[in-house]
């Protein structure tokens, strides 16, 4: 039986697949035991992975690589999602104008052994804002980074009412090394659009903070991470962390049932019964505060029933959302009214059950005649072959057309590569429906809500209500808790009544875990597992 904390170097090469490349790239000649470091495997489907690259990632998968490799100014603790921690700032506090935050750096080291200074936070961040990529659509705030000197930065808002610090916590702003990543042609300037040229450098490296640096990716195949010996908080157990690709579950399940790998992320509840007796392997959850959803598109062009508002509700109302969770998921989620997942401000179990969509099917034939489509009508279901919490997109988009064909509404079904899915629907040109996630970039309420009236609007070619928006800001900027809940409940129901944006669940995360490994701490901040807390028994 292998061991999962530790393999032979041989056993490494094998599982590698890089051959002598990965051994240029940093793998040693000897792996030696787990007590003194060892190797780390874990299986999850990564083939949404497209980027490595901070200022651009925006996929599902790729935050726990990045996590691994890169620091930002702050972070979460896991099972702690409001409240933000120390990490490449030791401190922080209101610029003296009040418009901003100072941040006053610790004493880390990039991976070069390089120290963190001021001015690699300025230039990560010009970098971000200027590439114009989706993270740069977090900070639309932020109106300036500068250098008060070498260990204090200031980051500046236009609106310094709204907030940054959650936001700061997420992978995207982890914090990159100027001095390296230059001459493999990152810029910060204006034109960084266009003359920026340091992705593909970052997709096989990294130049961060992190407690370990990325090596090597192969798309499909794997992801090899060593460890960084200059990692400011803590030792880090592991020399090496490979994430292997397994886009099938049943392939999860027998490598860690052999021990070919230390965790399982991808595992369906019926394969997760089968080892809950098994005493070389526990079972490990958290709630997470990731969703799977379906867009619906406004635009008459592509589909002339989706664009009436009545045809859409007859949707949410026809879809069986509890069969879903207990059925597909076996109980293992739960599902929040809106776009804010349960878990952050205004949204409950209770507030789901108030004024969420459940199915009826009466009152779905009802809004389908009012909509003027009284025998149903035909759309399209695009969706991306990988899963989530186990569960693929293709069972799920069979399981909503069975349902929507009670009332008459037939879907096409339209599978498609992950990457090609996910390029159309953020281009917006998705023609009827679209099954995705929504998982955070940094813990903050606002992220969901601005997101949904913006951006994800384009992409479905809806018009947002000025007075929606308004609302959305107006809850960002309120200090007091209950009036903030309160706004995040208004401006749910007027998301719900939209019936553009439909939660189908949120996944209560099971990861298979075997005994080799001590601690495996897992965390809904979006990266999913603090790969450095991983420790083997």
């Amino acid at each position: 039986m292998r061991d999962l904390g530790w393999i032979g170097r041989r056993g490494v090469m094998r599982l590698l697949g890089f051959g002598g490349a990965a051994l240029a790239a940093g793998l040693p000649e000897k792996v030696h035991a787990a007590s003194s470091g060892g190797t780390l495997v874990l299986g999850v489907d990564i083939s949404d992975s497209i980027t490595f690259d901070p200022a651009r990632e925006a996929q599902y998968t790729a935050p726990l690589t990045m996590r691994a490799a890169y620091e930002s100014l702050l972070t979460m603790a896991p099972g702690d999602y409001l409240t933000v921690q120390p990490a490449l700032a030791k401190s922080w506090e209101r610029t003296p104008d009040g418009k901003g935050w100072r941040f006053h750096l610790t004493d880390a080291k990039f991976n070069s052994g390089n120290p963190v200074t001021a001015q690699d936070v300025k230039w990560t961040f010009d970098r971000l804002i200027h590439l114009k990529d989706q993270p740069s659509q977090y900070v639309t705030n932020v109106a300036s980074v500068d250098v008060v000197d070498p260990k204090t930065v200031d980051v500046l808002l236009k609106d310094p009412t709204l907030p940054i610090l959650t936001i700061l916590s997420g992978v995207n702003f982890g914090i990159t090394e100027q001095k390296v990543l230059e001459p493999q042609g990152g810029t910060a300037g204006t034109d960084a659009l266009s003359a920026d040229k340091a992705t593909n450098w970052l997709n096989q490296h990294s130049c961060g903070a992190g407690p370990f640096t990325l090596v090597g990716w192969t798309r499909g195949a794997q992801i090899l991470l060593t460890r960084n010996p200059h990692y400011f908080r803590g030792p880090v157990h592991f020399e090496h962390v490979i994430v292997r690709h397994m886009g099938d579950s049943a392939t999860q399940l027998l490598a860690i049932k052999r021990g070919d790998i230390g965790a399982a992320f991808n595992l369906i509840p019926e394969q997760i019964a089968t080892l809950k007796d098994d005493k070389r392997i526990r079972i490990e959850g958290l709630h997470s505060l990731d969703y799977v959803y379906m867009a619906l598109t406004n635009e008459p062009e592509y589909n002339k029933a989706l664009a009436v508002k009545e045809a859409r509700q007859a949707i949410a109302c026809a879809i069986d959302y509890d069969g879903i969770i207990e059925h597909l998921l076996g109980g293992e989620a739960l599902r929040c009214a809106s776009f804010i997942p349960i878990g952050l401000y205004g949204s409950t179990e209770e507030t789901t059950k108030e004024i969420g969509w459940h199915q009826d099917l009466d009152r779905s034939k009802q809004l389908l005649q009012k909509a003027g489509f009284p025998n149903g009508f035909e759309f399209k279901i695009s969706y991306g072959d990988a899963a989530v919490s186990g569960l693929s997109y293709a069972v799920l988009a069979q399981k909503l057309q069975s349902d929507l064909a009670r009332v008459g509404i037939k879907v096409v079904l339209d599978p498609l590569d992950q990457v090609n899915l996910r390029t159309q629907y953020t281009t917006g040109h998705s023609q009827g429906g679209v099954l995705t996630f929504w998982n955070p970039s940094g813990v903050e309420t606002d992220q969901w809500a601005s997101a949904s009236v913006l951006r994800v609007a384009k992409r479905i070619h809806w018009s947002p209500d000025p007075a929606l928006r308004k609302l959305v800001l107006d809850a960002a900027a309120e200090q007091d808790v209950a009036k903030r809940t309160a706004l995040y409940v208004d401006y749910q129901k007027a998301l719900i009544d939209q019936a553009s944006l439909l939660i189908l669940f949120q996944p209560i995360y099971q990861f298979a875990v075997r005994n080799t490994l001590k601690t495996f701490p897992l965390t809904a901040a979006g990266w999913e597992a603090e790969l450095y807390l991983a420790a083997p028994a």
